[in-house]
């Protein structure tokens, strides 16, 4: 398991450098032709993978426009802030020609050499966002390919276009207008599509062999068109896509070491490398050392040096800025959910490690992720390389396609039939409850992806084991593709001996569905019945699929219980506040409502501010439950109200704004299986009824 986007990030840097040689051709004394090679062929990876990396973070098929609209606001503050700090230097160097040709250049070509790229990403994004979502991939790739073959013919193809008397006065008419084909109406598009489209269909297979293929078609390439002279520019070429489409997938699955703020790291040095260049030629014509300049290789290095340095020292400034300047977090004012996302890491790197190799874990994240948060939980996980989701509802599986997660979302419950349309946008995959809905979700004649549900025993969901002709009969529906086949145990939590062997039938009866799928040479999709604790107490049984949900939280449905299959698990999840008013009350005086607990001494009392609404349960009111202050144990006395509860802090050491913990990760009486069992029910539903109104803080 390693974090897929700390690749991208880090390749960052070295895009950031090889910009840096196309502007200063560094081998241009050694070697010309390796000047060429690395300046003309490999630095022109670099842009098309900034377009790529955006393409991937920011756009999707189904994403609302939140993302996009963030990133033209941030590009567009961007390109202001480079058009100021190079606006000296262009006036210095040529001057303002015309008002005509400042638009041209602010719109389409950037007022410096090298500011092209930001008006190019917004043009591009807005054209991909739009190609995405209205016309779907199967009509986006092939407009955004036209677009870039029309970009060739003004860039390294030029040259032949110009022997085409229509292709001469088309391009002729086209350079009025801009300078190159380079730009985010022909060049940019692609990338960003690509970028997307890798996001949204996460193949599985890297392809290295026909990487080095195409590369070496791209070395051959430009090689021809330089040495022929045909280039009018030579920032696009045929081979640059399937390279680039193949090289991203290659470093999606390259193992990285996280480098902090690579990506910020790497776009101030895009923007201020030029500033450099400048200074290191000032420097060297005042100190008289030519040899800073005229040595190209050590010109190169000198500048990298130099704009690394300074982008780390404005980071830090701005994160001291940061750190004087930020308001309270909301959290503070109120009740919060703590999450420790690197214990969500270490129980992913645990389960993952006790599955079989060629198992995959399908992360459950329905109920808010057990209440936990269904976003920061799935966010992280992605992060982590997981692409397989469970939720239970089809809203519950949008709200996590919007917010940019990728993979299969299963959903395990009811989805109405009418929503067909839905599931078909969002990449769905729904559950197939039983032989009649499933008929009536192909008669919407909406291509669906499904998983089959067998009940094998629990006579909840599912078309009856038994009844094999009606689910071979599933595969022939001509609008569902059925990519999964699934049952549920009702007792795998029990070791008793009655459960073990209820559970070991229900297996036997879920084989003789498999096994009757493969008699009728029906190709078997992929295959699962183990939740949480069919896999901690059956870790023999061997599918596709782990379907972890609470395990994953590194919580266990009730405290002390023995499982076949013991894991070292860390809880994520603590639920905080802070002390908001402290009283001192006499004998006899009763506290909340009905006056169900009347002090039997001097009190004193901490007034907390969250309650029931919250997700406690009311059933923790007078002594039941009990909070953590200042690393003593505190009981609930009065009924827990709606917004507050009240502790008794009589013999604790505490002030007002004191932290104040209902559930925690390392202390046994407040964990959240112990809460739960003094609440008379299970850990399970306790995290699944956190109140929404929790805001989330993430602890590291």
């Amino acid at each position: 398991m390693h974090n897929r986007h700390h690749s991208i990030d880090n390749f960052r840097l070295l895009a950031a450098c090889l910009v840096i040689a196309i502007h200063i051709s560094p081998l241009a004394v050694i070697s010309p032709t390796s000047d060429l090679i690395l300046t003309r062929i490999i630095g022109r990876l670099a842009v098309p993978f900034f377009f790529m990396v955006s393409g991937y973070f920011v756009l999707s098929h189904y994403d609302n426009n939140d993302r996009v609209t963030r990133f033209l606001k941030k590009s567009f503050h961007l390109y202001v802030i480079g058009m100021c700090l190079y606006l000296p230097v262009m006036i210095y160097s040529h001057g303002i020609q015309s008002l005509p040709a400042l638009i041209q250049d602010i719109v389409m070509d950037g007022t410096f050499y090298h500011l092209w790229y930001f008006p190019a990403s917004m043009i591009g994004i807005i054209i991909s966002y739009y190609l995405i979502r209205r016309l779907d991939y199967q009509y986006a790739i092939p407009i955004a390919l036209l677009l870039y073959v029309i970009g060739l013919g003004g860039d390294s193809y030029y040259g032949l276009m110009q022997q085409l008397p229509l292709c001469r006065h088309f391009y002729e008419s086209l350079f009025q207008v801009m300078d190159y084909t380079r730009n985010g109406l022909f060049m940019a598009p692609v990338f960003f599509v690509m970028g997307s489209y890798l996001k949204d269909n996460q193949p599985q297979k890297t392809h290295n062999g026909a990487l080095l293929i195409c590369a070496i078609g791209l070395m051959i390439e430009a090689l021809l068109l330089h040495h022929f002279h045909i280039p009018r520019h030579d920032s696009m070429y045929i081979f640059l896509l399937p390279v680039m489409y193949y090289g991203f997938m290659a470093l999606l699955e390259c193992k990285s070491k996280e480098i902090k703020q690579a990506s910020t790291l790497a776009m101030i040095v895009y923007m201020i490398h030029p500033l450099m260049i400048i200074l290191v030629r000032g420097v060297a014509k005042v100190s008289r050392v030519p040899w800073l300049v005229t040595n190209p290789l050590i010109h190169y290095l000198v500048v990298c040096s130099l704009s690394f340095i300074i982008a780390g020292v404005i980071i830090q400034i701005k994160e001291r800025l940061y750190q004087t300047t930020s308001k309270t977090p909301l959290y503070t004012d109120r009740a919060y959910i703590e999450l420790n996302l690197s214990h969500l890491t270490h129980n992913v790197n645990v389960i993952q490690k006790a599955m079989h190799d060629d198992c995959e874990m399908m992360a459950v994240v329905k109920a808010n992720a057990y209440g936990h948060g269904a976003l920061p939980i799935a966010t992280h996980l992605d992060r982590l390389g997981v692409r397989s989701y469970a939720v239970a509802t089809i809203d519950e599986g949008i709200e996590l396609r919007q917010h940019g997660i990728h993979g299969e979302i299963l959903i395990l419950g009811y989805t109405d039939v009418h929503r067909a349309r839905e599931l078909k946008r969002y990449q769905l995959t729904q559950t197939l409850i039983d032989e009649n809905y499933a008929h009536a979700l192909n008669d919407e004649g909406i291509p669906v992806k499904a998983h089959l549900k067998i009940d094998t025993g629990m006579h909840r969901l599912g078309i009856d084991y038994k009844d094999i002709d009606a689910i071979l009969s599933m595969f022939q529906l001509p609008h569902i593709t059925i990519d999964g086949i699934l049952t549920h145990f009702s007792s795998s939590d029990s070791l008793d001996d009655e459960d073990v062997y209820f559970t070991r039938m229900q297996k036997a009866r879920f084989d003789s569905v498999i096994h009757a799928i493969k008699e009728a040479n029906i190709p078997l999709p992929k295959v699962h019945c183990q939740s949480s604790y069919g896999f901690l107490n059956y870790p023999e049984f061997h599918y596709d699929y782990i379907r972890a949900g609470i395990i994953l939280q590194g919580v266990t449905s009730t405290p002390h219980e023995k499982t076949v299959l013991s894991l070292d698990l860390k809880p994520v999840l603590s639920i905080k506040s802070h002390i908001a008013l402290i009283r001192e009350l006499d004998i006899g005086e009763p506290i909340g409502y009905s006056r169900t607990y009347i002090t039997t001494k001097k009190t004193t009392i901490a007034i907390i501010p969250m309650g029931y609404a919250d997700g406690l349960p009311r059933n923790q009111s007078n002594m039941v439950g009990h909070v953590l202050i200042n690393e003593q144990l505190c009981p609930i006395v009065g009924r827990i109200c709606m917004d507050q509860l009240m502790v008794d802090i009589t013999d604790v050491d505490a002030s007002i704004n004191d932290e104040v913990i209902f559930i925690d990760m390392d202390e046994e009486t407040v964990r959240a299986e112990n809460v739960a069992e003094r609440s008379h029910t299970i850990s399970n539903e306790l995290l699944s009824r956190l109140g929404h109104r929790l805001p989330v803080v993430i602890s590291n």
